[in-house]
C-alpha cells in the first residue's frame, strides 16, 4: 500500500500505540487525535463529549481508525462508570463519523473499535459474525457503539467494526494485569476454568487492523480473535508452561463476583468467538496458538 494519511483516535492506548508505531515504522502519516491543544504538527484537537473534532486537522485522510474509550476493566462497574463506558464509545463514535461524512473528499474507510462483548455469554457454541447480539451490559453497549457509526456510513464512507478479543499483550489490557501474577507463581484458574476465552496476539491484532484497513472490498463487523479459542483452565495451563510457573492458584467464582461485582461476569462468561470473515477473508494469523501468542508477548 502507498504511504497514507491516517487519523487515529485513541492513539496512546495499547492497541492505538501499537498501531500507530506499526503505520510510522512503513512510512505512513499518522495524525493523532488528543484531547487537549495540539502540541504537534501530528495533533488535531477533539472533544468527542462536546461532539467536536477539528475537521481540518481530518483533511487529506485515507482512514479515521477509533480506538478510544474508557477501559472496561479498569474500575468496578458503578451506574457511574458505566455511563462513561458507554458515553465515552457513543460519543466518540458519532463525533468521528458525522466530520468523516462532512468532509469534501471523505476517508477511504472509517474503522470504528467494538468488541466481542456483543455476543454475550456464548457457553460453549461457537459464534462468528453471523450471530446476534447477546444479552446484558456489553452486548447492548456494542450494538449502540456500531450504531453510532451510521452518518459515516449513510454517507457511503466504507465502514468497519474491530469486535476485539482479549489482547495477549506484555501491558494493558487483561493479560497485563495476568503476567505478572503468572511470573509471580500466584497464578490459576479463574472460577472452574471451563469458560472460553477468546484471545488474540497484540502483533496479531495490529495485522488485523491493517489488513482491514487496506482492504477496500470488506466492511461491517470483524471478529479479531484467534482461529482456536480455549478455556481458561487450558490458557492457564499455557501460560504455567511458557513461563515455567506453578498454576496452583484459583480464583472462586464467589471470590470474584465480591471483588469485582457485575463486572465478575465478564471474567466467568464464555464467549467462543470464532475469526470466520477475517479467514475468509484471506487474512494469515502469525502467532494463531496461544502458546505462540504468550511468547509473542514476552519478545
Amino acid at each position: 500500500m502507498e504511504a497514507s494519511r491516517i487519523a487515529v483516535a485513541g492513539a496512546s492506548g495499547l492497541i492505538g500505540t501499537a498501531l500507530v508505531r506499526s503505520l510510522t515504522a512503513d512510512g505512513h502519516e499518522v495524525v493523532r487525535l488528543v484531547r487537549r491543544r495540539p502540541r504537534t504538527d501530528d495533533e488535531v484537537e477533539w472533544d468527542p463529549e462536546r461532539g467536536h473534532v477539528d475537521a481540518v486537522g481530518l483533511t487529506g485522510c485515507d482512514a479515521v481508525v477509533n480506538l478510544a474509550g474508557a477501559g472496561i476493566a479498569d474500575r468496578r462497574w458503578s451506574d457511574a462508570y458505566k455511563r462513561t463506558i458507554r458515553d465515552s464509545r457513543l460519543l466518540g463514535t458519532a463525533t468521528l463519523a458525522e466530520a468523516a461524512a462532512s468532509l469534501d473528499r471523505p476517508p477511504r474507510v472509517f474503522l470504528n473499535g467494538s468488541a466481542m462483548g456483543f455476543y454475550g455469554d456464548t457457553g460453549t457454541r461457537a459464534v462468528d459474525e453471523s450471530a446476534p447480539p447477546g444479552d446484558g451490559f456489553l452486548p447492548s453497549l456494542c450494538v449502540e457503539w456500531e450504531e453510532a457509526a451510521a452518518p459515516a456510513q449513510e454517507a457511503g464512507v466504507r465502514t468497519v467494526f474491530a469486535r476485539t478479543g482479549l489482547v495477549v499483550a506484555p501491558k494493558g489490557g487483561a493479560w497485563g494485569r495476568l503476567f505478572p501474577l503468572f511470573k509471580a507463581g500466584l497464578g490459576g484458574k479463574m472460577g472452574d476454568g471451563r469458560q472460553y476465552w477468546s484471545y488474540i496476539a497484540l502483533h496479531d491484532h495490529v495485522a488485523a487492523l491493517r489488513f482491514l484497513i487496506d482492504s477496500d472490498a470488506l466492511s461491517g463487523p470483524f471478529n479479531l480473535t484467534a482461529p482456536e479459542p480455549l478455556t481458561n483452565g487450558e490458557i492457564t495451563a499455557a501460560m504455567g508452561r511458557v513461563l515455567h510457573r506453578p498454576t496452583l492458584f484459583s480464583v472462586p467464582a464467589p471470590v470474584l463476583k465480591a471483588a469485582l461485582g457485575e463486572m465478575a461476569s465478564e471474567v466467568l462468561g464464555s464467549q467462543r468467538v470464532l475469526p470466520t470473515r477475517l479467514l475468509e477473508s484471506g487474512f494469515t494469523f502469525a502467532f494463531p496458538g496461544i502458546e505462540e501468542a504468550i511468547r509473542a508477548a514476552q519478545a
